[in-house]
């Protein structure tokens, strides 16, 4: 059946034909605001209940968080503590989470036994151990493993030992003590941050290595400039979390023990001018200053390994708006 030319509908493509602009109504949520209002009433009661009740004595509070003591305590036990024990926690951690996805079964084995054992011992019982390493100890003989049984097995009148260590006047000085804790706290943290690492190198798609590996690059070499740089995406949000937490991990250094740490110093001056709940305000007061900022360089740490992932809300409003201006007739969705 044929059709004449005449008789073929005719589409008119003028932008008169085109719908309008669609001006809908926003569904009303009348409970968000009786919610709003709850929240309101809350924040209002505990704000009234903070500056109403004299024995939070909030200025002594501010007068303990500049005592010389507790800036001394603040800087060289938590913020060097924290720092100290997350560059040797990354460090070591993404060193692990390579060795638990290589083919070679040892490092495997090593990776998984590092991994099983810093996870499940408690940090305070660790740094406690840690402490006590001068009592284990006395003598540090570094040498040949067995050294002294083969020498006087093959009757020899030495014990096959390069040097010896006093640990119990190593470990007896204030910078000793933060050493270890450093290094108690980076052992613990590195098995955290392996399992983040790894999980960061394995959403990485598979055929990003194969290709550099085509174009001749080494496997360190890949894993460094191809795989590390696109993981960072889903490493730094657990990372910023594990930093955040180490720092009020630095409190746990009282185990070794720490005496210059911010909530022991505090703790010290709440005990002599009997200010306790000043005192503790004073540690809290810290603790909240120092991780919003490191919330802050979280937040732009992820928004610049983020970048070609998706559209931020910003942006998807500014591309929005600019739909909504586009005229009728200029086409589009």
């Amino acid at each position: 059946m044929s059709v004449s030319p005449e008789q073929t509908p005719q589409v008119s493509l003028g932008t008169e034909d085109r719908p309008g602009a669609i001006h809908a109504r926003p569904v009303p949520h009348p409970w968000r605001w009786v919610a709003l209002a709850a929240i309101a009433v809350v924040v209002a009661m505990v704000a009234s209940s903070f500056l109403t009740n004299e024995r939070w004595n909030f200025p002594q509070a501010l007068r303990i968080m500049n005592f010389n003591p507790v800036l001394e305590g603040l800087l060289k036990g938590t913020l060097l503590g924290t720092a100290g024990a997350m560059v040797l926690g990354v460090v070591f951690g993404v060193a692990i989470a390579v060795m638990r996805l290589s083919a070679n079964p040892v490092l495997r084995g090593v990776s998984f036994v590092f991994t099983w054992f810093f996870r499940a011992i408690p940090r305070y019982v660790l740094l406690v151990m840690m402490g006590s390493i001068g009592y284990l100890y006395p003598d540090l003989a570094l040498g040949l493993p067995f050294g002294q049984q083969l020498a006087e097995s093959l009757g020899w009148g030495t014990d096959l030992t390069f040097a010896t260590v006093d640990v119990n006047r190593f470990s007896t000085g204030i910078s000793t003590g933060i050493f270890l804790g450093i290094i108690g706290l980076g052992l613990s943290e590195a098995a955290y941050m392996a399992e983040i690492a790894r999980a960061g190198i394995l959403s990485v798609d598979k055929g990003q290595a194969e290709a550099a590996q085509a174009l001749g690059m080494s496997s360190g070499k890949t894993m460094r400039r191809i795989v590390l740089p696109q993981a960072m995406r889903v490493i730094v949000p657990p990372t910023g979390n594990e930093t955040i937490a180490m720092v009020k991990d630095t409190s746990l250094l009282t185990a070794i023990p720490v005496q210059m740490e911010l909530f022991n110093q505090t703790r010290i001056i709440g005990t002599r001018t009997l200010q306790i709940m000043p005192s503790l305000v004073a540690a809290v007061g810290w603790y909240l200053i120092v991780c919003s900022v490191l919330m802050v360089g979280q937040y732009y740490l992820e928004r610049y390994f983020g970048r070609g992932f998706g559209e931020t809300r910003r942006q998807a409003r500014k591309a929005q708006a600019k739909r909504a201006a586009r005229p009728a007739g200029m086409g589009g969705a």
